[in-house]
């Protein structure tokens, strides 16, 4: 019943900060809508689009492998379909050597032993499509191949069945789902302000102290550990609420498209907040003065801001970037939300709330370790 009391004691006292409320609410309004508007263009065709438009590819061939020749130009028509044509390689002319001069965008040799490919390694892009292209009939190939020698008398039918083979097949994986900019700024701006629960949460031992308070708490009829966790609790509902009504006026107001796995994203939510509080909590306690921790939760989190993608998406980086960009616990939340709610992907939720948990644990475990060496709060 203690527990209970102070955690609503927290809830009504966060409630009447105004100047937080304003913070935890409107600041990531704001910011979804600056940055949703002004980078449209970017999500929509620019910079970050993903459709590549590839020029039609020449491969230049040569066949000695005269059972394979029928299969072998129903790939070849196929694929001119695609923009790939392929050219008989010209008696006298070296194949290699066309490739390394850029005359030709791949070289293709078919005999008896099997088939050999080179690529052009200028144009990376246009030799994976190639050679992913040619990878359903080199498969096609080695059957034939081995049916010839086991059972040449069968190779009539197998070629037969080789002129309707499909060579090439289309999918797509959810070909409308991809996010918008306003999509992609509710999520990460969402994830982002969650983290700054630690600021509040910071404050919530501390605070006690500088308002000659903490005196009043020790002498009353109620234990350390229910302060400790009245205040944890309270400050999980408060923060939980500033993320709900941010998260429901971004899909009111900004149309922001957060999947049909609301329960999971509420979950990964919810950890997170958890995992913000028990880190403010943890530095609380870790530093004699109360706003000793301040600059150093800044920091931490302006820089898991910056590297997790809150301000514009980080692509394949390397190095120094990558490291940095792994370690921010905001790029695993992201990746988590984006594939969940656009690939249908859920590979990554466990994963999340296990990191958003284990920090949690370990700040928790170290605060009330601290709160139990100090005679007072």
């Amino acid at each position: 019943m203690n527990i209970l009391k102070i955690a609503w004691k927290e809830v009504k006292h966060d409630f009447r900060d105004i100047r937080t409320l304003v913070f935890m609410i409107a600041f990531p309004i704001v910011l979804m809508l600056i940055l949703g508007t002004a980078l449209t263009g970017a999500f929509d065709g620019g910079d970050f689009d993903d459709n590549i438009a590839l020029d039609d590819m020449t491969v230049l061939y040569e066949n000695s492998n005269e059972p394979i020749q029928q299969p072998f130009d129903a790939f070849t028509k196929e694929l001119e379909k695609s923009g790939i044509h392929f050219e008989r390689l010209s008696k006298g002319t070296n194949g290699k050597d066309q490739v390394e001069e850029n005359q030709a965008d791949a070289y293709l040799s078919i005999d008896e032993d099997g088939a050999k490919l080179y690529l052009n390694d200028q144009n990376s892009i246009g030799g994976s499509v190639i050679q992913g292209s040619l990878a359903s009939f080199v498969d096609q190939y080695n059957l034939i191949t081995e049916i010839s020698k086991a059972a040449p008398e069968k190779l009539d039918t197998v070629l037969t069945a080789s002129t309707d083979h499909d060579y090439i097949k289309d999918q797509t994986l959810l070909p409308d789902q991809q996010p918008g900019s306003m999509d992609y700024y509710a999520i990460v701006m969402t994830t982002m302000i969650a983290l700054y629960a630690a600021i509040s949460a910071a404050h919530l031992i501390t605070q006690e102290r500088s308002r000659h308070t903490a005196d009043r708490l020790m002498i009353a009829p109620i234990k350390k550990s229910e302060i400790f966790m009245g205040k944890l609790i309270g400050s999980i509902a408060i923060n939980t609420v500033c993320i709900a009504l941010v998260v429901a006026f971004s899909i009111i107001f900004f149309h922001a498209n957060w999947g049909e796995h609301l329960g999971l994203v509420a979950l990964i939510l919810l950890t997170e907040i958890i995992m913000a509080i028990s880190f403010g909590l943890g530095l609380s306690f870790l530093f004699k003065t109360p706003t000793a921790p301040m600059p150093v939760i800044m920091i931490v989190l302006q820089l898991a801001a910056f590297f997790g993608g809150a301000y514009f998406p980080i692509g394949d980086a390397d190095g120094l970037l990558k490291l940095m960009t792994n370690i921010s616990p905001l790029t695993l939340e992201n990746d988590a939300m984006f594939q969940m709610i656009y690939a249908n992907d859920l590979s990554l939720v466990i994963p999340a709330i296990a990191m958003n948990l284990g920090i949690s644990l370990l700040f928790l475990v170290f605060s009330t370790f601290a709160l139990s060496r100090r005679e007072g709060l």
